[in-house]
């Protein structure tokens, strides 16, 4: 018993030192730029084990070099209750672990099917894969805190950690500095980061100038942009993009 106790002592101080080592990284940043996140550290062992090259844009600029056209526009798409919340929209989670679960429940059956079609063509090798499409309810702070510290693992253990990282970028940073820090280093292509890249990768343009249309097309690229990349001005993306300026007279914003 003595034992076990102990090991539950260290195994607590250990989980402590290790929120007080995110607590202090994440105060560094009041002063320091982050040069990198542990999705972008990724992303790049992945590029240069697949690909054998590593094509890269990043460019981090100051607060005044993001309009607020853009600022908008991803907040209208992303997080519309970014000002309002706390770093967690509970009822978002809640609802986005529903439509998951369904996901997955459909994606068995399918699987069921695929394997009986299979075996009754005696091709019992060649079975389909059936993937859930998982959708998210993490809002801004969740997603930077994610990409800055974890991996992309869907796990409770990470799902806690993301919740506590979150709460701490929320109290130290808050809402102004999260959003540009997220601006900065969030994916928007296959090695291209932030809004800076983005703008030039996209339309040749510095971000500051950014147009509501422009900035709006590039909001809805975050979900999926190594998908939304190969096709930056699909139907779709322009009748989304439509939308997202719409409502970016609504947004308020830090």
């Amino acid at each position: 018993m003595k034992a076990a106790l102990r090991l539950l002592g260290m195994l607590a101080l250990a989980a402590l030192a290790l929120q007080l080592w995110f607590l202090l990284r994440i105060a560094l940043m009041l002063v320091v730029t982050p040069e990198s996140t542990a999705y972008q550290r990724s992303e790049i062992w992945r590029l240069v084990v697949e690909k054998h090259a590593l094509p890269w844009l990043q460019e981090p600029v100051s607060r005044n070099r993001l309009p607020d056209n853009l600022r908008r526009a991803v907040i209208a798409s992303e997080d519309a209750n970014f000002t309002e919340h706390h770093g967690v929209e509970w009822d978002a989670i809640e609802s986005a672990w529903s439509r998951n679960q369904k996901a997955e429940a459909r994606a068995e059956a399918q699987q069921a099917r695929f394997a009986s079609v299979a075996a009754r063509r005696n091709v019992a090798g060649k079975v389909r894969v059936a993937v859930p499409k998982v959708v998210g309810g993490s809002t801004i702070s969740q997603q930077l805190a994610k990409n800055l510290f974890l991996s992309g693992e869907r796990t409770i253990v990470r799902k806690v950690q993301e919740l506590a990282i979150t709460f701490m970028l929320e109290g130290v940073l808050g809402k102004d500095r999260i959003l540009t820090t997220y601006l900065n280093n969030v994916e928007w292509g296959e090695g291209v980061f932030g809004a800076q890249a983005a703008a030039q990768h996209y339309f040749r343009e510095d971000a500051a100038k950014l147009g509501p249309l422009q900035s709006a097309r590039l909001a809805v690229m975050l979900p999926a942009p190594k998908r939304f990349e190969k096709a930056p001005g699909s139907p779709y993306v322009l009748v989304r993009s439509a939308t997202i300026v719409a409502r970016m007279g609504a947004v308020d914003l830090p």
